[in-house]
């Protein structure tokens, strides 16, 4: 799964990485990302043909939700059963999402009472995209929400020590179509939603600060012995 992610870098330096064009003034480094929270996403629109980012809900709230609370449940798609998924096969048709991190956390077990957090990035640490899906929920009353769910597959040789799952993370090349809503080739898309080669990763353990996800320094990213 993912459940916990950072991204520390400047905004010019996403902006650049994914050719955005649009951007919130209100963005700031993340060091805990967490469910619940507003996060970044880029979209592409296809009316002024640019790609944009924007911040939205993490946690899916689909279309015919009776209340938004569903999105709790919803952080995370599986890229093995969304196409059938009632909750996300129409977006995975023409909803799809970039969601920009530059690492992200898991929690090891070491024992049968105790789990260690594990920080687990790009080995030159630049930043990547995590394969998303989006969606914009209308209540009867009060304003539309925007929110979205990170998609997971199976864990890579790296990730097998720590979870059995991972996020999807996106070759940067398949980037531009995983975004175009004109794509809807479901096995061309289906392809890009594979482990992440673990070769170009690496990982470290973490304080137990970043359990709590009121803590949002860089103290959470501090490599520590164990």
């Amino acid at each position: 799964m993912c459940g916990r992610y950072t991204l520390a870098k400047d905004l010019a330096e996403i902006k650049k990485r994914f050719d955005v064009s649009e951007a919130p003034k209100t963005y700031k480094p993340r060091y805990n990302i967490a469910p619940t929270q507003q996060v970044p996403i880029i979209i592409y629109d296809t009316e002024k043909q640019a790609r944009k980012l924007g911040l939205v809900h993490w946690g899916l709230i689909p279309v015919w939700a009776d209340d938004p609370s569903i999105g709790n449940r919803m952080i995370n798609a599986r890229a093995e059963t969304i196409a059938e998924k009632a909750s996300f096969k129409t977006l995975f048709k023409k909803r799809r999402c970039i969601v920009p991190a530059d690492s992200f956390y898991e929690w090891k077990k070491v024992s049968a009472k105790e789990k260690i957090p594990i920080r687990l990035l790009l080995k030159n640490e630049e930043v990547f995209g995590f394969a998303g899906l989006w969606t914009t929920w209308k209540p009867e009353k009060g304003d539309p929400i925007a929110s979205c769910t990170i998609i997971t597959t199976e864990a890579n040789e790296l990730m097998t020590d720590i979870h059995h799952r991972m996020p999807a993370i996106l070759d940067t090349k398949d980037e531009k179509v995983w975004i175009d809503p004109s794509v809807a080739d479901e096995d061309l898309l289906q392809s890009f939603l594979k482990p992440y080669p673990s070769k170009k990763m690496k990982c470290y353990p973490v304080s137990r600060f970043v359990n709590s996800p009121s803590n949002d320094t860089a103290k959470c990213i501090e490599e520590v012995t164990v």
